[in-house]
């Protein structure tokens, strides 16, 4: 199980990181693909917000931290909300899963292998 979860934290933190990073260091040319007409419109409205800006900080942090193996809870906890999005943003808006879809459930099966550090969270009733 440790190679599998090896295996998934490169899977999951290398894309976050290498294109979060290129969001404010371009070193990668990439040619937005054409999308649907209300695609464009959701992306027009977050990217002039500075909204981006802020996921993509998460995407590099997060990313790292799943990437080194330090803090790999807290990097999860950083980038599965992101990679959630990426997959609703895949399905409803473009209209075929892609690349959010797999990061999505590679990021469910590291919650699963670091079950015990998010304990607390599944817990039933939580005592304070």
């Amino acid at each position: 199980m440790h190679w599998l979860a090896l295996v998934a934290r490169v899977l999951v933190g290398l894309p976050f990181f290498v294109f979060g990073l290129n969001f404010f260091v371009p070193f990668l040319a990439m040619s937005p693909p054409p999308l649907p007409e209300h695609a464009t419109a959701f992306a027009g409205v977050l990217i002039p917000t500075g909204y981006m800006a802020v996921v993509k900080g998460l995407e590099v942090v997060g990313g790292l931290l799943v990437l080194s193996g330090r803090f790999t809870p807290l990097g999860l906890v950083l980038v599965t909300p992101v990679a959630v999005n990426i997959a609703l943003w895949d399905v409803l808006l473009v209209g075929q899963p892609a690349l959010g879809v797999a990061l999505t459930l590679l990021c469910a099966f590291l919650v699963v292998c670091y079950r015990r550090h998010f304990a607390g969270v599944f817990a039933p009733a939580p005592v304070v």
